[in-house]
């Protein structure tokens, strides 16, 4: 095929009736010429039998095809318009060139084996093949009788077709882009003889290798090496698998690892937390326990202190007797000291509220009868016959038996509740040297060698037997504070005597 030319010549002129192609790769239309020179192109064996039609033509001068053709049956002729006959036998008359238009009788299609082999079916005449109706293209313009014709140039464009998909080159091609296609072709073969050389050079070079010929020794040797490696292998095999496992449980611990970090991070800051907690309650702890220690002390010096012992406060100023800084007793005018009596009666009602609250406190232990009546300032004492006495001034000095009476009553309830501590102490086996012993012995209206009687004595000595028998109640409120679970003060009974205080 080649493109149509133009030129009014008589060579120059295209038959309408031929089929128009298209070159595949420059796009440019094609007709079917030289269908006459190429007879003498076919085959000795396939131009004996047949004369080629315009369409065989072209196929043949496409491509070199050797024996590959397909002979169309005389069955086809009967199944419809469009499909080839069976060709006549080799007598058959010759075909005029000039004849194109007409009706094809018999042909040959000559194909390349892969596409011929799509035509080989279970033939049962002759054996050849029979063709698939082709379909008809209505569109063509053909003449009224030329149905053998357009049968052919349905072959044509389906060999077309067949040779594209075997090729892997669309068909037609013009001569041009045949030419550039035979050229790129060829390059691509001596490409390929390049390499066939090369790998027959490897070829021989390796069948001229001398190949050493192993002896039975050498053999087992050979063999034992194998086993060996396929142990190593087995064992290599084995270890990847170990490794494989032991990664496994390498990522496992990393993650127990990762949890366990976690956790002891997780516990030193509960552990940092309960230190901290732990120090603030020490913390606590040490300050009530301070608070304890401090308080243990008040207690102590509570215990040791004695309300009686504060609330009676026992002293002296100079030669006179004091009870709360009360004074009691008189003294001559010489001294230049005079004691009114509201404050020797004052001193009197303190000294009488002392005397009757230690011998309420152990009653009726203690057979209080002498009775003791504090009034404040204006107190009074009832004898053992329920005669009451005012132990309160002022008083004549010449003439005072009642007043007289209630010290002397006063002095006795004293010794009575002196007494009365000795025979406790007895009781509860108190050694001698540390049982009450009163520094003023007692007799009657005496405290040591002076009387307590105010009728006909001298203020100085009535002075002294007070300031003797308040030495003796606070000797009494001693030993009261040590037996009944109140602590003493620092200064002991012992220590001093009151004596020395006078």
């Amino acid at each position: 095929m080649k493109p149509p030319t133009g030129g009014s010549g008589k060579g120059s002129a295209v038959d309408p009736s031929l089929p128009r192609f298209k070159c595949q790769e420059c796009r440019r239309a094609l007709v079917v010429v030289g269908v006459e020179s190429y007879a003498d192109r076919l085959p000795s064996h396939a131009a004996s039998g047949m004369h080629a039609s315009p369409v065989q033509g072209s196929i043949m001068g496409a491509s070199r095809m050797d024996n590959s053709y397909v002979v169309l049956s005389r069955q086809n002729r009967s199944q419809g318009p469009g499909v080839p006959p069976r060709p006549p036998s080799a007598a058959a008359p010759h075909i005029e060139p000039n004849q194109s238009t007409r009706a094809i009788e018999g042909s040959y299609i000559m194909l390349p084996p892969p596409a011929a082999s799509i035509y080989k079916t279970s033939a049962s005449e002759g054996g050849g093949a029979q063709l698939p109706p082709p379909s008809v293209n209505s569109s063509s313009p053909l003449p009224g009788n030329n149905s053998g014709f357009h049968s052919s140039v349905t072959v044509l464009k389906r060999a077309f077709e067949i040779a594209s998909s075997q090729t892997q080159v669309e068909q037609p091609l013009c001569l041009e882009c045949m030419s550039v296609l035979f050229d790129k072709m060829d390059r691509e073969i001596e490409d390929v003889n390049a390499d066939i050389k090369a790998y027959e050079a490897c070829l021989q070079r390796l069948e001229q290798e001398s190949y050493n010929i192993l002896s039975e020794a050498d053999f087992q040797e050979k063999q034992k090496i194998e086993e060996e490696e396929k142990k190593l292998k087995a064992a290599i095999e084995e270890a990847e698998k170990l490794y494989s496992e032991v990664s496994s449980e390498m990522k496992d611990l990393e993650i127990k690892s990762k949890q366990f970090e976690e956790l002891e991070e997780r516990y030193w800051h509960e552990f940092n937390s309960f230190q901290f907690q732990l120090t603030s309650h020490q913390e606590e702890r040490d300050a009530v326990f301070a608070k304890i220690e401090v308080s243990q002390v008040h207690l102590e010096l509570l215990k040791r202190t004695n309300v009686l012992n504060d609330a009676f406060y026992i002293s002296h100023n100079g030669l006179i007797g004091t009870v709360n800084n009360f004074r009691l007793g008189h003294l001559s005018s010489v001294e230049n000291v005079q004691v009114e009596w509201d404050e020797i009666n004052a001193a009197w009602g303190q000294a009488a509220l002392l005397l009757h609250t230690m011998a309420q406190y152990f009653s009726p232990k203690f057979k209080y009868r002498i009775k003791i009546h504090p009034m404040g300032s204006y107190p009074r004492v009832t004898d053992i016959n329920n005669n009451t006495y005012e132990l309160f001034g002022p008083v004549n000095l010449f003439w005072s038996t009642r007043f007289d009476k209630a010290m002397t009553w006063f002095l006795t309830c004293l010794q009575e509740f002196a007494e009365f501590a000795i025979s406790l102490d007895k009781e509860n086996n108190v050694p001698p040297e540390k049982s009450l012993k009163l520094p003023y012995k007692i007799d009657g209206d005496k405290v040591g060698s002076h009387t307590i009687v105010l009728s006909f004595n001298k203020n100085e000595n009535w002075t002294k037997a007070l300031k003797y028998m308040l030495c003796n109640l606070k000797w009494v409120l001693y030993w009261f504070i040590g037996n009944t679970s109140f602590a003493p003060l620092s200064g002991s009974l012992h220590t001093q005597s009151p004596k020395n205080k006078s």
